[in-house]
């Protein structure tokens, strides 16, 4: 039985977008359409994806690119009517070699051969690694700041961190902490919610030094992220689209009398 799409070319679209949205930046641990990398994810006539994204800088390193390619591609694919997904990376430095890989469907290894630097799976695990930490780190700073017992958090297990009364804040935290909880151990419901990197459990009585250590982490990357779309936005002008070098802006109108 063939897979059912959705009725309208726009709600296909629309489905891809949010596919989209499910695909971070391995190094940010947020969304690449957040970020505003994608530029392009259109559906044709016979179900085939077709994404565009850039990056903030032309030298952005080749795994990380590669990654995120590779990822948004694996994404679409989940959805049952798409017949076919193609990525494109533009504007960067290894854009035709990383390009060329994809459209043949190779691996990072298999595109770079030898120039390829450690291997995307491990990448991929210690980025993941480095997310859990980070929403661990943020959900726990916001419960104890809400006034929930230190000695009951690391007790309970995920079934119970499910239940655990929170505001909206704190239900969104949970949401984005239980998605990467099973990359360290299994997540069934009667698993302690709150383990280490190792998968064991966490001590109440070391907890505040372990969640400052990860939020000094958090820290960093919150300000890489800024970093990041500080340069997208300074080498694509996002922001203000319509503007001159002066910095003046540019009404509409006069765009067209400019360029002439």
């Amino acid at each position: 039985m063939s897979a059912v799409r959705p009725e309208t070319a726009s709600d296909r679209k629309a489905e891809v977008w949010r596919r989209l949205q499910t695909v971070t930046d391995p190094e940010l641990d947020e969304p690449v359409t957040d970020l505003e990398f994608v530029t392009r994810a259109d559906v044709d006539a016979d179900n085939c994806v077709h994404i565009e994204f850039r990056l903030p800088t032309y030298w952005c390193a080749a795994n990380f690119s590669f990654l995120m390619a590779d990822d948004m591609r694996n994404a679409v694919k989940t959805l049952p009517w798409v017949a076919d997904v193609t990525v494109v990376l533009g504007e960067h430095m290894y854009a035709d070699k990383i390009n060329a890989g994809l459209a043949r469907g190779l691996t990072f290894h298999e595109t770079f051969g030898a120039e390829a630097d450690g291997d995307l799976e491990e990448l991929r695990r210690t980025f993941l690694l480095k997310a859990f930490q980070r929403r661990q780190a943020a959900l726990l700073a916001h419960l104890i700041e809400a006034g929930h017992d230190v000695g009951r958090l690391v007790k309970i297990n995920l079934d119970e961190l499910v239940d655990l009364e929170v505001d909206d804040a704190g239900d969104k935290l949970r949401t984005r902490y239980i998605e990467r909880r099973p990359v360290v151990a299994d997540a069934i419901t009667t698993s302690r919610a709150f383990v280490d990197a190792d998968g064991d459990p966490l001590q109440a009585e070391t907890l505040p030094t372990y969640v400052r250590a990860l939020r000094r982490v958090d820290i960093n990357a919150e300000f890489n992220s800024a970093l990041c779309r500080g340069l997208l936005h300074a080498r694509f002008d996002t922001e203000t689209p319509l503007s001159t070098k002066t910095g003046q802006r540019v009404e509409p109108a006069l765009v067209s009398a400019q360029r002439s």
